[in-house]
């Protein structure tokens, strides 16, 4: 799916409602160089923007009722669920997103996580169903994210940059009274409380410093003492990247996933009396997501990433042996969690025919429960097309994957136009799901939609994660010339008609893909995309910095910079000779909006025609549904405008 926004300059375009033409214009958003939408395009689309999701938040209250995060109106807010299958009571009702929510042990109350107008610092609060009120427990201006509850529920522990906006604080609060809140560790980085020991008397923390390298160490949560248990990187001992850290229900170790030894991250148990590691999935040659224990410690069910696909595996602790569970579709699973004195658990699962919803599992019974099933628009699902896992050879013959979304030959006989849609990241992964909204594209338009995961993914092991780092940022680029090689081989795909669309590094990546393959491509959509590594570096969040070095290179070095200016399409714009769509959140933290205006003013003065996009109330991507619509529009007309060549 690829919603967000775009940048837009001083000259502006007021599109009003005429007849045959859309409503106009959003309040949120500036449009330039961006024509009318036609009023049968706008209604042919709404089906397509009505589907909904249902994501798993937690259970709540000790009970058998699930807190998700969903949108009736707007934005994603709290709901409660009461029981399989039943109604979704609102729980919050703010103006912007809600990114997550978790019960509070013990009480019946919950945590929620709120954005504030796309601008990432996000604020912490209470919510009391009971009384129909909450209270903000952050300071309302800083960024507060990974929040953990301790198992008595009567602290919170989060990280902050509050007190000099670029380093992660460590931070602990009483939630009966927020004036309590205390730093527990000052750091240099980025640290997050993984889980708090059972007595609730230390808690497990996790420096990170890039996918590729991040350590565990042990805080006592009355005097922040901290002790270091994983070994710093060496030129003999490489760096290792560590998540998902939780103490056993006794207390006697961590478990936590870890690609130490490893290609992939496997789900390893850290004995903290021995000072050992045992590896619990070493049989199971991909990575571990994320997992979850039961109470009793005798169970761990956890979601492996097979080749995009999500596979649910369920050991037992005691021998080691795995146990039965739910069938699933190719999809992906995720937030998986055990209800608290049960043997039950719950996750989010989503498949190319089926819109993201949670369900459950017992274990006991070996019986799934369905917890919502949310709407598609009154679409028929089933007609969706599926994704096909695909291979093809790179300019040095590495084998790159790729999934491949098909319209029907039926209904669209002969060679399609294709879209090429590069992931973000650059250390992400496309995944095969829902497309939602961008099913419109296959199935009404012909459009065959290529998802490539070239050098420098995720989820294909480490080494291929690092094939693009540093100087070895366009062999990526070079991944994407090798799959325009393969499309124009291809008989049932038109080679002549193909564009490309990224957002964030993926916009980058379409971006560097026009300056290098113009004279192959009919058109590019770059969404809140980087256009020049070194005003990025320079201009994005502090808290980020240092991360985005961490992968991409130091621009403060000499070498790296020479690197980014022969690279940067910004520094190429005018080899861009197509069209051109870009979209901006213009409360950007990540990739700041000067990123989309610098390449929308270059590409223009070059003479090529460029729509741009700004939503005044958005930040990395679209998340309020008036902006998403209007964005699809945008996208749709311009594609049917330059890459199927409807033009209007």
């Amino acid at each position: 799916m690829r919603l967000s926004m775009i940048l837009a300059c001083p000259a502006l375009i007021a599109i009003t409602a005429t007849v045959g033409f859309s409503q106009s214009v959003p309040d949120s958003i500036i449009a330039e160089g961006v024509p009318e939408v036609p009023r049968a395009l706008a209604e042919s689309l709404s089906r397509y923007q009505n589907h909904r999701t249902a994501l798993f938040q937690g259970w709540f209250a000790d009970r058998r009722e699930v807190l998700i995060t969903t949108r009736f109106a707007d934005t994603n807010q709290v709901h409660l669920v009461t029981t399989p299958g039943g109604a979704r009571t609102q729980q919050t009702f703010l103006a912007d997103r809600v990114l997550g929510a978790s019960a509070r042990p013990r009480h019946e109350q919950f945590l929620f996580e709120a954005d504030q107008g796309g601008a990432e610092n996000y604020q912490l609060f209470l919510d009391d169903p009971k009384e129909g009120s909450h209270k903000r427990l952050s300071d309302g201006r800083s960024r507060h994210v990974s929040a953990r509850w301790s198992n008595s529920g009567n602290q919170l522990a989060w990280s902050s940059n509050a007190r000099n906006s670029k380093d992660m604080d460590l931070y602990i609060v009483d939630p009966a009274s927020p004036q309590s809140a205390r730093r527990l560790k000052e750091v240099d980085g980025d640290w997050m409380v993984a889980d708090w020991a059972p007595d609730d008397q230390r808690v497990a923390a996790v420096e990170y410093r890039s996918i590729n390298e991040s350590y565990v160490y042990l805080i006592d949560v009355k005097t922040g003492e901290t002790e270091a248990i994983t070994p710093k990187a060496s030129d003999e001992a490489p760096a290792v990247s560590y998540a998902d850290v939780r103490w056993s229900k006794d207390g006697k170790a961590l478990y936590w996933t870890s690609d130490r030894d490893s290609e992939f991250r496997r789900l390893t148990r850290y004995d903290l009396a021995t000072r050992t590691a045992t590896t619990l999935t070493a049989e199971i040659p991909w990575g571990v997501d994320g997992f979850d224990l039961s109470d009793d410690g005798a169970t761990i069910v956890l979601a492996t990433n097979e080749n995009g696909i999500s596979r649910i595996h369920i050991l037992d602790v005691a021998s080691g042996g795995e146990l039965p569970g739910p069938a699933l579709p190719a999809g992906q699973v995720g937030g998986i969690q055990f209800r608290r004195h049960s043997r039950e658990f719950a996750y989010s699962l989503t498949s190319a025919r089926a819109t993201t919803d949670v369900y459950s599992f017992d274990l006991d019974g070996g019986t799934s429960s369905r917890w919502t099933a949310s709407e598609t628009g009154g679409l028929n699902p089933k007609s969706f097309a599926e994704p096909e896992l695909i291979h093809y050879p790179s300019f040095d013959g590495l084998s790159i994957p790729a999934f491949v979304y098909r319209p029907s030959a039926t209904r669209f006989p002969g060679p399609r136009p294709v879209l090429i849609d590069i992931h973000g990241g650059p250390e992400g992964q496309f995944r095969p799901g829902f497309l939602g909204r961008t099913n419109y594209l296959i199935e009404e338009l012909g459009i065959t939609l290529v998802f490539p995961n070239v050098r420098g993914s995720a989820g294909y092991g480490k080494s291929y994660l690092k094939l693009d780092n540093g100087p070895k940022r366009e062999d990526s680029v070079k991944d994407i010339g090798a799959l325009l090689d393969w499309i124009a081989k291809q008989p049932g795909l038109d080679a002549s008609r193909v564009g490309v669309i990224g957002v964030s590094y993926g916009g980058f990546m379409a971006l560097a893909t026009l300056t290098h393959y113009s004279d192959r491509l009919k058109g590019g959509i770059d969404i809140v995309g980087i256009s020049n590594f070194i005003s990025f570096l320079e201009n994005t969040r502090g808290y980020r910095r240092d991360l985005r070095r961490a992968e991409y290179g130091d621009e403060r070095d000499p070498a790296i910079k020479a690197i980014f200016e022969a690279i940067s399409p910004l520094m190429n714009a005018d080899k861009i000779k197509v069209p051109l769509l870009v979209a901006q959140g213009k409360n950007d933290p990540r990739v700041p909006a000067s990123e989309s205006e610098q390449i929308v003013a270059r590409v223009r003065r070059g003479g090529q025609p460029v729509w741009s996009i700004l939503a005044k109330d958005e930040g990395h991507g679209f998340a309020k549904k008036k902006n998403q619509d209007y964005l699809q529009e945008v996208e749709v007309l311009f594609l049917k405008t330059y890459l199927l060549g409807d033009r209007p």
